[in-house]
């Protein structure tokens, strides 16, 4: 019975858990799907998030929804707008969506038309490093000075590295999985400290994904650099 009324109080998160379980299914399937199912995921965690006092984490679920448009759509159309973050190769470009030129090691799959995966390069890397140091410390200010987060520090890393991480996946690099790694970890000790507890679950299996992930990623990698 204290089953039954733990679930009807929980459904709302658990219904997120297991969409976002979903959601990283399709993302190591490489699958277009992924961001449909992403944009639920994130609606649903706003409301969760807001209700557990994580707001930093709530704000990036409203930055995963717009992600999810661009990826979508970077994806389906081969980059549709130039990716200036990526490596520059000695080849001719290639023409994305609308006649947009890709200057850079981005190649399109001639089977999907769509972003094969690539690697980091460290011009992008150093870059996004930076992007990552400048949101960890102007999240951490906002949450310790104007919100009544209890884990103010823990939880700007987690948002800071997750927004990097989404951009690299929007991007198809494969670099992404790691800090994939290292945000469900964190993710999930953060949220059980908040009791949380189908949303620990959710990112242990996240985790655990996310290893599965950077395997099938790496095949893909190697098939598009022959």
């Amino acid at each position: 019975m204290h089953i039954l009324d733990w679930i009807s109080k929980n459904y709302l998160e658990i219904f997120g858990a297991v969409t976002g379980i979903l959601y990283v299914f399709l993302e190591i399937r490489q699958n277009m799907w992924l961001w449909p199912v992403g944009i639920v995921t994130s609606a649903v965690y706003i409301w969760v998030f807001f209700h557990g006092k994580l707001y930093a984490d709530m704000s990036l679920q409203i930055y995963y929804l717009a992600v999810s448009a661009l990826g979508w759509y970077w994806w389906l159309r081969a980059g549709g707008v130039p990716d200036r973050m990526a490596p520059s190769t000695d080849k001719h470009p290639l023409q994305g969506a609308g006649g947009v030129s890709l200057q850079s090691n981005e190649q399109i799959d001639p089977v999907s038309s769509g972003l094969v995966v690539h690697r980091l390069n460290m011009t992008s890397g150093i870059l996004l490093s930076v992007v990552f140091i400048v949101l960890y410390f102007s999240i951490w200010y906002v949450l310790q000075r104007f919100t009544d987060s209890p884990v103010p520090a823990f939880d700007s890393f987690i948002t800071s590295l997750s927004i990097v991480a989404t951009w690299m996946l929007a991007r198809k690099i494969f670099e992404h999985w790691y800090l994939w790694i290292i945000v469900n970890s964190s993710a999930a000790i953060l949220f059980f400290t908040r009791g949380l507890y189908p949303t620990v679950i959710l990112y242990i299996v996240y985790c655990i994904m996310s290893f599965a992930g950077l395997y099938e990623w790496r095949k893909s990698l190697l098939k598009s650099e022959k």
